[in-house]
């Protein structure tokens, strides 16, 4: 039987002394709590959420599914969904990623095995660093081709495209417009994310011709 693995609750693991486990061992167990992510064979607890940060990922993720499943495009999951982009990278569960149809093939019962073709991290304060760190730099090597990061707390949205030379570089807001280079047709008003209350989804339907 393997080791019970050492649960980290916030930042980096000490792996120095500590049980390590697989990813495929993480995969098929079944956690106390699900919203956790694999690390340097350490299993680590994500930041708790804030009742803004999951109205507005609730928010994106309802928009994106409704938007994708219509146009027949790919997938849309989230979190505790997890996504590995490389064999020695870590096993992330991003707040949402979109897998277009053309790379269904990579996507297993629990997990992406490779990149997403988008991924959509919420920021919260705890999570801010990892977001803009860790999984910025790990999302850039491991081949994720759109990133968003989306900070309510701050009223901040920031894209990222992957370029030929595997960099990620700022994606063009024009007139306060997001459109998606992977996500085809798929366009977001930014300012609809830091409404109060945010706006309904029927609305935001038809602005998007759903």
């Amino acid at each position: 039987m393997t080791p019970q693995a050492q649960v980290i609750r916030k930042g980096r693991p000490d792996v120095g002394d500590a049980v390590r486990i697989t990813y495929e061992d993480f995969l098929e167990r079944e956690w106390d709590d699900p919203h956790v992510e694999w690390v340097d064979g350490q299993v680590i607890m994500m930041a708790p959420i804030s009742d803004e940060h999951d109205d507005v990922a609730g928010l994106l993720y309802s928009l994106l599914r409704a938007f994708v499943e219509k146009r027949g495009l790919g997938v849309v999951k989230h979190d505790p969904f997890q996504m590995k982009t490389g064999p020695k990278l870590p096993g992330r569960a991003p707040d949402i990623l979109f897998l277009a149809k053309k790379n269904l093939a990579r996507k297993k019962k629990t997990h992406v095995e490779g990149p997403a073709d988008a991924v959509v991290e919420v920021i919260s304060p705890d999570s801010r660093g990892i977001d803009r760190g860790d999984k910025f730099f790990e999302y850039e090597a491991g081949g994720v081709k759109e990133y968003w990061l989306i900070d309510p707390q701050r009223k901040q949205a920031e894209f990222y495209n992957l370029g030929r030379d595997g960099i990620y570089r700022p994606a063009p807001v024009t007139d306060g417009i997001f459109r998606s280079g992977v996500i085809k047709r798929f366009w977001l008003r930014v300012s609809w994310l830091w409404q109060r209350p945010l706006p309904h989804l029927v609305d935001l339907h038809k602005e998007l011709g759903l």
